[in-house]
């Protein structure tokens, strides 16, 4: 979630799904996909802060290798700039980094994880990271739209109801209105909701 916070009101970037998508189709959603075997051995910049690595480390089971984590972090910032043109990090010769960019992971914060629950034809486990645009200075105009992401815009996270949105992404923005209602600044550290279905309900944890 790419926040921007340049003028008053918090703003969040979304996007529409084409309608081509199986998945989701018309909806508005945040930039980011699925984790790629190349997001391993991607080169990076900036390390993820050392309590989003330990909250990453406790949402995976304790057992991920550093470069499991990062990978997973690396995964969300490789797609906002393959969906919205977004480069975070450091710019260098495309002949050194597949991405032309060394990824900075210093200021994404962990905001959430969600599983979809059993018996649906296509399942999600996602990890949702926040980061403001000022502090990786990106300019909030910069953004374009892509083959996979249409209409993107910069929405009133207070206020979503001019798009249509999946109800995960609902829940999600409610867990990020929240954070930022406790804490502006989104602490590195500060506890993570993990929302997945146990007996049959769905259900939110912390950790």
């Amino acid at each position: 979630m790419l926040l921007d916070r340049s003028q008053g009101p918090i703003r969040v970037l979304m996007g529409k799904r084409s309608n081509a998508h199986v998945f989701m189709p018309d909806l508005h959603v945040f930039p980011g996909g699925r984790r790629d075997p190349g997001d391993h051995r991607l080169p990076w910049a900036g390390e993820l802060h050392s309590a989003v690595q330990q909250r990453l480390m406790t949402a995976t089971g304790g057992q991920s290798s550093p470069a499991r984590l990062r990978a997973i972090a690396m995964a969300a910032l490789r797609e906002l700039h393959e969906e919205a043109h977004v480069a975070v990090g450091k710019p260098v010769e495309a002949s050194h980094c597949p991405l032309a960019f060394l990824p900075d992971l210093t200021n994404l914060r962990y905001i959430a994880r969600a599983i979809t629950p059993p018996g649906l034809a296509r399942r999600f486990d996602t990890h949702f990271f926040a980061l403001f645009a000022d502090e990786a200075e990106i300019d909030p105009a910069a953004v374009r739209d892509s083959q996979e992401l249409e209409d993107l815009r910069w929405i009133d996270v207070d206020d979503v109801s001019v798009v249509q949105v999946p109800d995960i992404t609902e829940i999600i923005l409610g867990e990020l209105r929240s954070a930022l209602e406790a804490d502006t600044s989104l602490a590195f550290d500060r506890p993570v909701p993990f929302f997945h279905t146990r007996r049959g309900q769905f259900v939110r944890d912390l950790f």
